[in-house]
């Protein structure tokens, strides 16, 4: 049986890395250089591999303004996000976990503050009691800290938990603490190699939480 649903946050429940990417990507544009899908991908779901800042930086062959940088690509992102909304199928899988007596986590590599403040804005926040984020591990995905935490707060082991991903570097790290992957990739993931996911859904709208837990407890048997 599964007991307990966790969430990425970033790219699962509100598509931050399309506008995250494209601020950047229109950065690299301004200093007549190219941010390739390929090179960004090191960065997402995760916040060890690749630093924007540095890379550019190596591009163009000098140092840059950090702060300059940092203050343009923020104003653009909030600029290309507008008002956060959850993306489809978030709402439903929460309360059909909910139904399911499922118990519910967020597991990410963005800090808490991050995350609580836009599940406040979008009304979701009181569905979520246990939070993982890089403020309570050392290392990020794809290690599996996060995951690990999380089955440990949730008090149970990773055959009774299903992960719910957006990204490669957020599969691996669900994947290495035992936890069957679901993953859902965005505008920005869907152009990444998700086919190491136990399953792939181009949308949760596409496949009700009760049909992913009666694959995920089919594959178990296996």
């Amino acid at each position: 049986m599964l007991h307990a649903l966790i969430f990425d946050f970033d790219g699962l429940i509100l598509d931050t890395e399309t506008p995250k990417y494209q601020a950047w990507q229109e950065v690299f544009a301004a200093y007549g250089c190219d941010l390739p899908i390929s090179t960004w991908a090191q960065a997402v779901g995760s916040n060890q591999r690749f630093d924007p800042y540095r890379y550019l930086e190596s591009l163009v062959g000098r140092e840059l303004d950090h702060d300059l940088l940092r203050r343009t690509t923020r104003a653009r992102f909030r600029e290309l996000l507008g008002e956060p909304r959850p993306l489809p199928g978030v709402v439903a899988y929460i309360e059909a976990a909910q139904s399911l007596g499922m118990r519910l986590a967020i597991a990410s590599s963005s800090d808490r503050t991050w995350i609580e403040t836009h599940l406040s804005t979008m009304g979701l926040l009181h569905h979520f009691s246990i939070f993982c984020t890089i403020d309570d591990v050392a290392r990020s995905k794809p290690d599996p800290d996060l995951y690990l935490l999380a089955l440990e707060r949730l008090g149970v082991n990773a055959a009774a938990a299903l992960a719910l991903e957006d990204s490669p570097n957020g599969v691996r790290a669900a994947q290495a603490a035992g936890i069957y992957s679901l993953a859902v990739p965005n505008s920005v993931t869907a152009q990444m190699d998700l086919s190491h996911a136990d399953l792939v859904l181009p949308s949760l709208a596409a496949m009700s939480l009760e049909e992913v837990v009666e694959h995920a407890q089919t594959r178990r048997s296996f």
